[in-house]
């Protein structure tokens, strides 16, 4: 038994109302050949009910695919159908209740628009030379004082020979300003000075000072300045400055097995005469702690010291320009009046003693002048002397 005909009108109005229309739409599986009945008035409220419930959920897709193609530009698809071409309600059911994405803003509301860059801090500027070498010497001489100190036993020697060793390192400023240390630099140079064989001819620093009353730091000071002086300098920069032996080393101008068989030895006679610095920590902490201690001498102020290196290469400088055109005058006047060819120089006679009298005929005495006549006039006396006869 067939359905019957406000079904069958209901299900054509449905597949009507369900299909979707556009350009993009499937074409209707209806056969374009069927005709569609006209129907009664008395099915008009049931026709419409059906094709509201088939309908709404169509309708309702529609608008919620329109929002979302224009939140998110994505076309809404077709109503799911079945293979007699009428709507699944269950796929129209599913695409009402399913939330649809809320609307993305447009793309340009996402751009943020870039920070002011933050202003930049103001450095300080970098401190001229004068400051630089300034904080260097407030800094390293009262150490260093203290440490030649150590190595000469000659206080005055000591004082002397770190103003010379700024001295030069005020006129060779560039290359100590880029020297990875500066201070290292500062101490080979006032060691050098310090340690400097010439000064032993000086009569203020030929004899050392007096040793210190207290009989610890007697003892070792004493042991110190008892060592050669390559010796006293590696200990004090490995045991007493902590240098490393590559470091100390190269301060010496030795290699590094050399510097370190200096070491041992130093090791070995300070260990001999003072029995507690025999270990190796023993002697590193006291001459640590004598490294550290507070220096005492009094210092000329930086500027006192730079003024007096520029004033010393002033005076070098112009004695070097002096001495320069003095030796050009001499050289010019000595080319001036130069003779441009040999000239001899006749000396004067001056009377010779002890030498012989000059040969030939000499004055005769009498007796020779009678001798000569007695020879002359006197006959041949004999046979023995042969006359040449004439032919």
């Amino acid at each position: 038994m067939g359905p019957s005909k406000p079904a069958a009108d209901a299900e054509a109005q449905a597949r009507t109302s369900t299909t979707p229309t556009g350009p993009g739409a499937p074409a209707s599986t209806a056969d374009p050949n069927s005709t569609v009945e006209p129907t009664e008035p008395a099915d008009t409220e049931a026709r419409a009910r059906v094709s509201a419930s088939a309908a709404g959920p169509t309708e309702s897709v529609g608008s919620a695919g329109a929002a979302t193609s224009a939140g998110s530009a994505r076309p809404a698809g077709p109503t799911r159908t079945s293979r007699s071409g009428k709507a699944d309600p269950r796929s129209v059911t599913r695409s009402a209740d399913r939330p649809e994405p809320a609307a993305s803003p447009p793309r340009e509301g996402r751009l943020k628009p870039s920070p002011a860059p933050a202003p930049a801090e103001a450095t300080a500027p970098w401190p001229t030379p004068e400051e630089a070498f300034d904080a260097l010497y407030d800094h390293a001489a009262p150490g260093l004082v203290h440490q030649t100190y150590l190595l000469t036993g000659r206080r005055r020697l000591s004082r002397e020979s770190v103003e010379y060793a700024f001295h030069h390192a005020w006129q060779h400023w560039p290359e100590v300003a880029r020297d990875g240390d500066p201070v290292g630099w500062v101490r080979a140079t006032a060691y050098e000075y310090a340690l400097s064989p010439w000064h032993r001819f000086r009569r203020r620093h030929r004899h050392p000072d007096a040793p210190p009353t207290e009989a610890a730091r007697r003892a070792l000071l004493g042991v110190l300045l008892d060592l050669p002086a390559p010796y006293r300098r590696t200990v004090l920069l490995y045991d007493g400055l902590g240098l490393d032996l590559p470091e100390t080393a190269a301060e010496t101008e030795a290699s590094t097995p050399a510097a370190g068989n200096r070491l041992l030895h130093a090791r070995t006679v300070i260990g001999q005469k003072i029995p507690d610095l025999a270990e190796p920590e023993a002697l590193q902490r006291r001459l640590a702690a004598l490294v550290a201690e507070a220096p005492t001498a009094t210092l000329p102020a930086a500027h006192a010291v730079r003024t007096r290196s520029e004033r010393r290469l002033r005076l070098l400088t112009r004695a070097v320009a002096g001495v320069s055109a003095a030796l050009i005058g001499v050289t010019a006047f000595t080319a001036a009046t130069a003779p441009t060819r040999y000239i001899p120089v006749n000396a004067p006679g001056a009377a010779v003693e002890g030498v012989p009298v000059r040969g030939g005929p000499q004055k005769l005495r009498p007796e020779d002048k009678e001798l000569r006549e007695r020879l002359r006039t006197a006959p041949n006396p004999g046979p023995e002397r042969l006359v040449p006869a004439a032919r």
